[in-house]
């Protein structure tokens, strides 16, 4: 059965002078602010697409890493993911970086790797990216 997930944005304004905000539907946090400056830019105190696809990615990264460690019979203690996507005005977003440290009894460093990067290709956000580089860091803690 298919699950719907919703967020909707604001904006007022031109591209370059204008801002606005993005909300979640699960979310009861308000509503997060968004502007071309930011974006082009960097912020550490207004979010982005990118950052907001950063992450989706994480967290169903660190999910089909999760199963795809149960289903080889090592579950993981613990599943530490962060992903950083590239964003170059102009261009558009050109790549997403996967940053994973997990703790994994009974596996080795080569398996753990293996694992690592069949999730990377089966998780659906990164299917959904298919036109930008994904890249992967995996290290065991």
């Amino acid at each position: 059965m298919p699950v719907t997930s919703e967020a909707a944005a604001t904006w007022t304004g031109s591209l370059t002078e204008g801002s606005g905000t993005v909300a979640f539907s699960s979310s009861h946090l308000g509503t997060f602010p968004i502007d071309w400056k930011s974006r082009s830019e960097g912020s550490d105190t207004t979010t982005t697409p990118e950052e907001l696809i950063a992450a989706a990615h994480a967290s169903c990264f660190s999910m089909a890493l999760s199963h795809a460690l149960a289903e080889y019979g090592t579950p993981p203690e613990r599943v530490d993911t962060s992903a950083s996507v590239t964003f170059k005005p102009g261009v558009g977003i050109t790549g997403s970086h996967l940053n994973v440290n997990a703790t994994v009894p009974g596996l080795t460093p080569e398996k753990f790797q293996e694992i690592a990067e069949g999730a990377k290709t089966g998780c659906p956000v990164s299917q959904a990216l298919a036109g930008i580089e994904i890249t992967l860091e995996a290290t065991l803690a």
